[in-house]
């Protein structure tokens, strides 16, 4: 994955410099700010992030993970936060110590993410097109608060950016080497995200576009799958004897399906509630697993029935407006104030898009389909459920790439023009004048 070799001593000057720009200020935020990030009460733990850290600590100092059950052992999360943040607080003590170690190890992760967002945005688009985007990146202060607030989102959106450069290897290469790591790198990011799992699906596209044999097809799909099994099968032990039943991932997927029902977090229509006198509207959104599936598809199957237009715009369009459309920003980091952000926002979606756009008119088709099927991906993957800006911060990474294409194909525009005016004495014609 070495994208070094051909890159002149400028670009790679500023490579570099970015790399250390953004680790030595993501630490030096985290650091200053420090608990300024937390999103809860540690005493009367009311968020994920103080929940998290309590089940840490459980898990460390009593071998249960719990979320939500006090320390009786729970399978409502994926393990992969409580087991890296229960790493740190063994090394470095489990109060300020390691918390302060968890946050470092996050700044460490969005300055090595700046290099892989120039490997894909150089293999996809040029090096100016991945240095631009260096540079936004460098810039967006939501990927600093990401630092300091004690989720996943840091990680795994590391391990969407790993994913992306080993897709692409793994079709050029065309190596059982790269999809084992596919299969690796799935797993991992499984364990804190299970939505990840499919995500080697976009392999068939791959696979079709590219005409691979269908004996290569069968026989990567069995090492991507034979080494996700064996990677997710101490977590499914430990469901087992724990709870004495297979359980896949969590047993709390019901409640965010359920969630995603809710239009700007509104109760359903008023005639919901006629059509389904079961249903009280002061418990309606409680509960999780398959009673609040059955209400979700109730409330789905009535939504598309009476209001068709205002459903299909939610499951669609408002989906992609409250992934990415609000900031993943929290805590406000000076100078730049959550309104002020929020606009920003807007405007960096509104490049975005229009990159999306023109990359798909003047940039090759088949070298855009990893990152294309990569956003696709872990975006329709959200729609049946709950979706704001902390699910959609990820994806922004491979937003920002297209948003930086568009700035790359503005800058050409410019300097083309300048040279064509030259040429034809444009300069000498307008001083006359």
């Amino acid at each position: 994955m070495n994208a070094m070799s051909e890159l002149s001593r400028p670009a790679k000057m500023l490579l570099f410099g970015l790399i250390a720009f953004v680790g030595i200020l993501s630490c030096i935020i985290v650091l200053v700010y420090n608990d300024y990030f937390l999103l809860g009460d540690p005493i009367k733990p009311n968020n994920d992030d103080v929940k998290y850290i309590q089940t840490s600590r459980l898990l460390l100092n009593e071998g249960v993970l719990a979320y939500n059950t006090k320390d009786q052992p729970s399978a409502f999360i994926m393990p992969g936060l409580p087991l890296v943040l229960s790493g740190f607080m063994a090394v470095f003590g489990q109060e300020q110590g390691g918390i302060i170690a968890f946050r470092i190890f996050q700044c460490i992760l969005q300055a090595l993410s700046i290099y892989l967002i120039f490997w894909i945005g150089r293999r996809i688009f040029n090096t100016r097109v991945a240095l631009i985007a260096c540079i936004i990146s460098a810039l967006y202060l939501p990927d600093y608060f990401s630092s300091g607030v004690i989720l996943s989102e840091t990680i795994f959106r590391t391990l969407l950016l790993l994913l992306v450069c080993v897709t692409i290897l793994a079709m050029e290469r065309n190596k059982s080497s790269m999809y084992i790591l596919i299969g690796v790198l799935t797993a991992a990011a499984a364990y804190f995200k299970p939505h990840a799992s499919l995500y080697p699906a976009v392999f068939l596209i791959l696979w079709w576009r590219a005409k691979i044999p269908w004996r290569l097809m069968l026989k990567y799909t069995f090492l991507m799958a034979i080494v996700y099994i064996a990677l997710l099968t101490p977590w499914w032990i430990r469901n087992w004897i724990t709870f004495h039943e297979f359980i896949l991932f969590t047993n709390s997927g019901g409640s965010p399906f359920l969630l995603g029902t809710r239009i700007k977090w509104q109760l359903p229509p008023a005639g919901f509630f006629v059509a389904h006198p079961e249903y009280d509207p002061e418990t309606i959104f409680q509960g999780a697993d398959s009673r609040a599936i059955q209400k979700g598809l109730d409330i789905i199957a009535y939504g598309f029935k009476h209001e068709p237009l205002k459903y299909l715009h939610w499951f669609t369009v408002g989906r992609w407006v409250e992934l990415y459309f609000h900031p993943f920003y929290s805590r406000p980091i000076w100078p730049i104030s959550r309104p002020v952000m929020n606009v920003l926002q807007i405007a960096l979606m509104i490049l975005n898009m229009a990159g999306i756009v023109w990359a798909l008119v003047k940039h090759k088709f088949s070298r855009l389909l990893p990152l294309l099927l990569a956003l696709a991906y872990f975006t329709v993957i959200y729609v049946p459920f709950v979706a704001f800006n902390r699910y959609g911060y990820p994806n922004m990474v491979l937003l920002i790439l297209f948003g930086s294409y568009m700035v790359d194909q503005f800058l050409t525009g410019i300097n083309t023009g300048r040279w064509g005016r030259m040429k034809k004495g444009g300069p000498l014609q307008h001083e006359k004048h």
